[in-house]
């Protein structure tokens, strides 16, 4: 969810105006505050005991609203995957304080410096997380994997669970988690190969101090774990969609695939970065071989993410196949309702077609509202995302204004020229006449205003 992290403070001043600017909020109003606390003293009594089932979590070490939890258990030559989910619904009532304020919000608000949750913390961080410090009410999904990859929703229940433990990417061993995980990771992206997807998932980037005082952007190496861990998310998001548009209900995550121009674009970036991709090879091939550790690969790939027309939410409607093309597949997310408003409806239908029961009208009725809901907050959080890294980067090159960079121009608009550096994570624009995409220029970096959140190059004849 985090785009950038910042240890050394660097960003400090920057972040305080960036929150200012964007309105986040820093605490929630008194009302909302007392309605959580007296929720979160709640006790389940629609729940059966799962208990004994040893679930833990993975996330990073840091993270305390954790929404999911996990176990896995062989059947024949299927992988079962049981997948709890945070009850979030167990604590938050239609039309209460705490909806209210969720449906204003619509997602939590990562920055560097820390977020602003969805859900106070004595529910995001306490009582609905499933930290391992008692029992915690979640939906268990039970989600059939086969031998192919291909995932199946097998029942769904209220349950309360105990997490065994709290595991981290950084320190995870193979014997803390379930012996057939790899394996069951294996199988999804064996199925996500067979049907052509194109998903990746970039490195989170980090400002990083150097000896002689000044900053650098770095990517942060990706582990296997979290490679392995976004597979179980991924096959119980997959299946629950495909359980969804069977019963004619459920909302939708979707995607275009990049567009000709986005297409050439990418090939100029992968000219910049110097990356040998093949004029034959399809991208989506292509993007199958790249490292996430190697940076200047680990660029690339946000490019590729950057490329794509948007990801949307779309509510099931007659005779549309919703389609995410980067997953190739009808997908929808509902594996973190901590942190997203529209997972907890997603939810709570899944429960309720998997029990045999309708989905209740106020769930069908928040499908139809949550569309334009969901893509005023994920705008937002965009432009936080933007303006964090164009605040990093004016930090990074505030100490080589004058210095000269080579670049390749990676597309032409009425803005100009946008630009690639050949040797950083920086795209740019540049006022450039007499040039096509593709080509490679040497730019003068001429201003670098960190307080301003910008930076411009000049052309160097």
């Amino acid at each position: 969810m985090k785009t950038l992290v910042d240890p050394s403070n660097a960003l400090a001043q920057g972040l305080a105006a960036i929150r200012s600017q964007f309105r986040v909020p820093s605490s929630f109003p008194p009302e909302v505050l007392a309605a959580a606390a007296e929720a979160a003293r709640r006790t389940p009594t629609e729940h059966v005991d799962r208990t004994a089932i040893p679930f833990v979590t993975l996330d990073p070490a840091t993270s305390t609203d954790l929404d999911q939890a996990f176990w896995i258990d062989r059947d024949g030559n299927d992988l079962v995957l049981r997948y709890a989910i945070a009850d979030v619904a167990c604590f938050v009532d239609d039309g209460g304080a705490i909806d209210l304020e969720a449906w204003t919000r619509g997602t939590t608000l990562y920055l560097p410096d820390g977020k602003a949750g969805l859900y106070p913390p004595v529910l995001a961080e306490g009582a609905a997380s499933l930290l391992p410090d008692g029992p915690r009410p979640a939906i268990v999904f039970s989600v059939r994997v086969a031998p192919d990859g291909a995932v199946k929703l097998d029942g769904a229940e209220r349950a309360v669970i105990r997490s065994r433990a709290k595991l981290a990417y950084d320190s995870v061993h193979d014997s803390d988690v379930p012996p057939d995980f790899a394996d069951l990771a294996r199988r999804i992206t064996a199925a996500e190969d067979a049907r052509g997807a194109s998903r990746v998932d970039p490195p989170e980037q980090e400002v990083a101090e150097q000896p002689d005082g000044k900053f650098e952007l770095h990517f942060r190496p990706r582990l296997a774990a979290e490679d392995n861990n976004a597979a179980l998310s991924l096959a119980t998001n997959l299946a629950i969609a495909d359980a969804l548009q069977a019963h004619h209900t459920g909302l939708f995550r979707v995607m275009p695939a990049p567009d000709d121009r986005a297409l050439g674009r990418l090939r100029n970036t992968a000219r910049a970065l110097k990356l040998d991709w093949p004029s034959g090879v399809a991208l989506k091939d292509y993007e199958k071989g790249l490292n996430p550790n190697d940076p200047r690969q680990a660029a690339f790939m946000l490019a590729i993410r950057r490329a794509g027309g948007g990801a949307s939410y779309q509510p099931y409607r007659d005779g549309v196949v919703p389609w995410h093309a980067p997953m190739a597949a009808t997908y929808a997310q509902a594996t973190a309702p901590l942190r997203r408003l529209a997972d907890r409806y997603v939810v709570r239908a899944t429960l309720a077609i998997a029990n045999g029961q309708p989905v209740p009208d106020i769930v069908t009725q928040a499908f139809e509202k949550l569309p334009t809901v969901m893509a005023h907050a994920d705008a937002t959080g965009g432009q936080i995302d933007r303006a964090v890294i164009d605040l990093a980067e004016a930090v990074m090159l505030k100490d080589h204004v004058g210095e000269i960079f080579g670049a390749v121009v990676t597309d032409l608009d009425d803005r100009g020229a946008r630009i690639q550096l050949s040797d950083d994570p920086v795209v740019a624009r540049v006022d450039a006449h007499g040039v096509e995409p593709g080509d490679a220029i040497r730019v003068r970096l001429a201003t670098a205003d960190p307080e301003h959140r910008s930076i411009s190059f000049a052309r160097v004849n």
